[in-house]
């Protein structure tokens, strides 16, 4: 055989291998069903700035009649 020929062979048979492992991921890098995307303190947060904003509009919505 000649140098190009055995850098071919060798070639496809490293994509071969891969071809084989393609969609083998194993379970420590697959993300966790439990986990939230953002932590408890952060959702808390978000939770009282909507509802405190929607609070502060119902209020100055009521204190001046209902006109803009």
């Amino acid at each position: 055989m000649t140098t190009s020929r055995r850098l071919a062979d060798r070639k496809v048979e490293r994509f071969e291998k891969n071809i084989t492992k393609r969609g083998a991921v194993p379970e420590t890098t697959a993300k966790k069903g439990s986990q939230y995307p953002v932590g408890p303190i952060l959702l808390g947060f978000f939770v009282f700035v909507v509802i405190g904003s929607s609070l502060f509009q119902i209020i100055r919505t009521a204190t001046s009649g209902g006109m803009a």
